[in-house]
């Protein structure tokens, strides 16, 4: 399920760069919520009588990082190449995962990490376009909280019924930045069923799958897996986007991928760790 989540983000970041050029990076994101709600409540309606109170701040907080997360990722990826994206904004996750280790060696790992993301950007060729990768760090940032979040709202709430309650709140958070760029972009009648269509795969898909995978596994087991995404994004952008990674990215990118995969290690969540996957006397899809 991890694994079938990250290729699904990396074609739906990659699906999203026609829709991008006619409307923008915040109104991309912010239609993609807009499709996401439609979908999630078609297939699972929202558990609203069974919110406690104590529910609500994770709730809010998930779904104001789930939009801010899709929104300056897709701005990072307007204007720098979708694997030098994917690595970078993987700082974000790699930092988490040092940071919770119970080890201070793990924070070797990041610093590799950002060795590899130097040879990502070659800034000492002068050309690195610094908005982008500021985008794509925010983004990181938001994707290591979005992994804490994600988890503890899938230990609380049975099949995707966390999500269709926290993407009307990403939905809503982006939109003062997204409403604006719609309405002045070169709107088509394509880009609705474009976004439509990318949000079946992200967030409906994706986003779900990654919270039935978090469910199961620790953070640190989730990480481990999340060090191959970079490659995901290297091999979609250059399958769907044509864009060819020098050898010295390709160095980079590897670096990443082991700083990850040696950062995080662990196992299985512990039986119990969570609420059963289907909870009496609801249905859970």
């Amino acid at each position: 399920m991890a694994v079938a989540a990250m290729l699904a983000v990396q074609l739906s970041n990659a699906l999203s760069v026609p829709v991008i050029e006619q409307i923008g990076a915040a109104g991309t994101a912010w239609l993609r919520m807009c499709f996401g709600v439609v979908f999630l409540w078609m297939i699972a309606r929202p558990a609203i009588r069974s919110l406690r109170r104590e529910d609500l701040p994770a709730l809010l907080a998930l779904g104001v990082v789930t939009g801010f997360m899709t929104t300056f990722f897709l701005a990072a990826v307007e204007r720098i190449p979708l694997g030098t994206a994917v690595a970078i904004e993987f700082l974000g996750p790699l930092a988490v995962a040092g940071l919770m280790s119970k080890s201070r060696k793990a924070l070797i790992w990041p610093a590799l990490a950002f060795v590899g993301v130097a040879l990502l950007t070659e800034p000492w060729h002068g050309r690195i376009d610094l908005a982008g990768v500021g985008f794509a760090l925010v983004a990181g940032i938001c994707w290591g909280l979005y992994n804490l979040l994600t988890q503890h709202v899938g230990d609380r709430f049975s099949g995707i019924s966390g999500l269709s309650l926290t993407i009307p709140v990403a939905a809503l958070a982006t939109l003062p930045l997204g409403l604006p760029q719609v309405i002045g972009g070169e709107f088509a009648w394509w880009v609705l069923l474009a976004a439509a269509g990318i949000a079946l795969i992200t967030p409906v898909i994706a986003f779900g799958l990654e919270m039935l995978a978090l469910r199961r596994m620790t953070h640190t087991a989730f990480g481990t897996l999340l060090s191959i995404e970079p490659a995901f994004g290297i091999l979609v952008g250059f399958l769907v986007l044509a864009q060819q990674p020098a050898l010295m990215q390709l160095s980079g990118i590897g670096l990443v991928i082991i700083a990850g995969a040696a950062a995080q290690r662990g196992g299985r969540r512990p039986v119990g760790a969570g609420p059963p996957l289907t909870a009496p006397g609801k249905e859970t899809v």
